[in-house]
């Protein structure tokens, strides 16, 4: 069974880190509304449209999702 999207990222965590990956990772921690049992792109993309004023833009999604891809194919 595949994880989903938020047990990924909680993997990318990190205090000291400051990439954009791990930013975000670190705020969604914070944000008890995440769907965090997803492992859809379309519903993850449609939440944080609406909520992650966190995200400075989709782009860091785009690039954590396709990290998320490659990361569970192996």
């Amino acid at each position: 069974m595949k994880r989903s999207f938020y047990h990924y990222l909680m993997t990318r965590r990190d205090p000291n880190k400051k990439d954009e990956v791990t930013l975000f990772a670190n705020a969604v921690e914070d944000d008890g509304s995440f769907p965090k049992q997803s492992e859809d792109y379309n519903e993850v993309s449609a939440y944080l449209e609406l909520n992650g004023h966190y995200l400075p833009n989709m782009d860091v999604y785009d690039e954590a999702w396709n990290q998320y891809l490659d990361h569970d194919s192996h």
